[in-house]
């Protein structure tokens, strides 16, 4: 049996480089597009509090997943166990008894799960203005599971844990 030498450590030695090359190229391409995905759920935590100004509460329904899988939490008790309570809660009480709400995120943290699905999380003020004109300021913590919809990044669920100050 004869071995060969020279050319094939040679020719191994490119296919192994070529092979290294081709993974660099999809892990540059899967981090570029989470870098765009996560800059498009910044986009929507952005919007969130530019339309809460403009809207009020009933804004919030612009960013929760219209599925029966939506469900809010605060302060550790389930408030929406779905998307149909939300939407009842918020036309038909917190409209009447919010006239403003000035939001602020602070610290924002988004992991991104998978293109699809993102982690968000945030540090928040509140100040939320009821219908008499008294102004009342909350702090807490915000965490979310967004999901990119055919419409653009909606939230599927949410927690938040909060005081007044």
């Amino acid at each position: 049996m004869k071995i060969v030498t020279g050319k094939l450590p040679y020719f191994l030695l490119l296919i192994f480089l070529f092979a290294i090359s081709c993974n660099n190229q999809a892990k540059s391409d899967i981090s570029h597009e989470n870098s765009f995905a996560r800059d498009s759920v910044q986009v929507m935590m952005h919007s969130i509090v530019k339309d809460l100004s403009q809207k009020g509460p009933i804004a919030w329904l612009s960013y929760f997943e219209n599925t029966p899988e939506f469900f809010m939490v605060s302060n550790g008790r389930l408030e929406f166990p779905n998307i149909d309570t939300a939407k009842y809660f918020i036309n038909h009480t917190l409209v009447k008894i919010i006239a403003g709400i000035e939001l602020r995120w602070g610290n924002i943290r988004i992991d991104m799960l998978t293109n699809e699905w993102a982690s968000v999380s945030a540090l928040y003020h509140e100040d939320i203005r009821d219908s008499s004109g008294k102004s009342m300021p909350y702090n807490g913590y915000f965490t979310a599971i967004a999901h990119r919809t055919s419409e653009g990044w909606k939230l599927r669920n949410r927690h938040w844990s909060g005081m007044t100050q």
